[in-house]
């Protein structure tokens, strides 16, 4: 019975950490502006609440090199874009993909997700599960972030195929003149 009271006080004071983090997120986004350099520039827009968010990548290969966002809506949307840029910043695409399938699940109310600790700051959003209305803006910047990821993986590897068929006439030029050499 003595675990009770304190069980209560251990959530309430977590969940006071975790609505200050989000505030703080919210009103010092990290990482927000624009990229000089970007692979992949992603608007997205929540149209239920207005949310507004546009999502900008600097790849190199499958690793985000870095990454920022522009936008206004609520704190939740804001500050979820926030904590994301820094969590994915340095990594692969792989492991993004998992960070972003374990993210959409604790906003859907996944408890193992919620106790994920490779979701770093991002937890402090696993309240949202209690408000549906609220899980596609915490999502928002996850879904450009997807949608960004894949336009600059498709045009690298545009840019890697360009550069291949530039090259193959040198190639063919190289074998031709040897071949003439030959004779």
């Amino acid at each position: 019975m003595s675990n009770a009271p304190s069980n209560t006080a251990s959530e309430a004071a977590l969940s006071a950490l975790y609505q200050e983090m989000i505030l703080d997120h919210y009103r010092r986004p990290r990482n927000k502006g624009t990229l000089d350099h970007a692979d992949a520039t992603v608007p997205m827009r929540n149209p239920l609440c207005g949310d507004e968010l546009t999502l900008e990548l600097e790849m190199e290969g499958d690793v985000i090199r870095d990454v920022r966002f522009t936008g206004r809506g609520c704190s939740i949307s804001q500050a979820s874009a926030s904590m994301m840029t820094e969590l994915v910043k340095g990594k692969h695409a792989g492991e993004i993909e998992r960070l972003r399938e374990r993210f959409r699940s604790m906003v859907m109310g996944d408890a193992e997700a919620a106790g994920d600790e490779s979701l770093g700051k991002t937890r402090a959003l696993s309240g949202v599960a209690r408000f549906p209305a609220r899980v596609k803006c915490a999502l928002l910047g996850w879904s450009a972030l997807e949608h960004g990821l894949d336009e600059a993986i498709a045009a690298a590897r545009e840019r890697e195929s360009a550069r291949e068929r530039e090259r193959a006439p040198e190639r063919a030029g190289a074998q031709t003149i040897a071949e003439h050499d030959g004779e």
